[in-house]
């Protein structure tokens, strides 16, 4: 026999992006007495740091072995190229 709880569908859900953050509670508490509204979360975006990738930490490992190069000018770089 089935699980019933498996055959349910998951809950639908309405991702809204908000700016400035003075209005966050508002539109929190405004959500949370509409009809349907099960649970509202606020979720802050975490902040990028590009220090934390692989490709920068690849970057600087090239950098420090000296597999880099360097060009006097854009239009040197273009020539090496063949632009």
């Amino acid at each position: 026999m089935a699980n019933v709880a498996s055959l349910s569908p998951s809950p639908n859900q309405i991702i809204v992006t908000l700016e400035p953050d003075a209005i966050v509670a508002d539109i929190k508490k405004a959500m949370k007495l509409m009809r349907g509204v099960a649970s509202v979360k606020v979720q802050k975006p975490k902040e990028y740091d590009i220090t934390k990738t692989a490709g920068y930490r690849e970057a600087m490992d090239d950098v420090k072995h000296g597999r880099v190069t360097t060009y006097a000018s854009l239009d040197d770089f273009y020539k090496e190229m063949g632009l």
